[in-house]
């Protein structure tokens, strides 16, 4: 098929300003197919930023960014996107069986309304994130952990080919965090690719096969192993990070969550 030809996400000269000031600067990578790759940055790096320009949640200064070789307009289908818990309503009356089969809506041709197959699938995606007992629940009776895994589900829904998760680790639990991971690498086993903005460099190593470090530029991106190293970490975090590398290629960070 023609759509899934080129990078499953290319990025080419993206830059992004606020106000005039810049956000993101000259951006320019693209993926491998098959890969889970954190975006990891110090705040206000522009991880967010990257996320939802590319998405075109907001505008960008200039710069392309291509979804299996097309402007992401077109391929909008093959995307699944799972933004910031703090970014939504979550006072908005609905279920989250509702909300997971909204993941489905671009499955649907124009003016179709959800039916049992697509209620069905719903299902399962709540099963497969543990919150099948919650699906007639609403999405404000549920705690921080429950409501990331229902967005998570949704995600799922779409069955997408590239999916972009907007820190999905802060504010969850332990089991969440863990089934959270265990179904990002079940993803990448379908053949998925997953970029997720990520803060806990603690992990990075363990969760990720691929890591993109960020400040405003792009510092570095390719395999974790050869890009997540402590001089790249110094050029991204400078005086706010301490590293210490107690052998080639263990790098133990102290310090805050950046």
């Amino acid at each position: 098929m023609r759509e899934n030809k080129g990078s499953p996400f290319a990025v080419n000269g993206l830059t992004v300003a606020y106000q005039r000031k810049p956000v993101l600067s000259d951006v320019t990578f693209e993926v491998p197919e098959g890969k889970l790759i954190g975006i990891v940055g110090p705040n206000g790096a522009g991880k967010s930023t990257l996320i939802k320009a590319s998405l075109g949640l907001i505008p960008k200064a200039r710069g392309e960014v291509l979804i299996y070789g097309k402007p992401y307009t077109q391929q909008r289908r093959l995307i699944g996107y799972v933004p910031q818990r703090e970014s939504v309503d979550w006072d908005f009356p609905t279920s989250a069986l509702d909300v997971v089969t909204m993941g489905r809506y671009g499955h649907l041709g124009w003016f179709k309304r959800p039916g049992a197959h697509e209620k069905r699938i719903a299902m399962e995606c709540l099963e497969k994130v543990g919150m099948a007992d919650y699906a007639g629940r609403q999405i404000s009776q549920l705690s921080g952990g429950q409501q990331q895994r229902i967005f998570l589900a949704r995600a799922l829904a779409q069955d997408a080919k590239l999916y972009l998760m907007d820190e999905p680790f802060v504010g969850v639990d332990a089991a969440t965090e863990k089934a959270i991971i265990t179904l990002l690498n079940e993803l990448k086993k379908q053949g998925k690719t997953v970029l997720v903005v990520h803060h806990d460099l603690s992990t990075v190593k363990e969760y990720f096969d691929w890591v993109m470090l960020l400040n405003e530029r792009l510092i570095d991106i390719g395999p974790t192993e050869s890009v997540f190293t402590a001089a790249n970490l110094q050029i991204a975090y400078g005086g706010r990070l301490a590293v210490l590398e107690k052998s080639p290629g263990d790098l133990v960070t102290s310090g805050d969550r950046l």
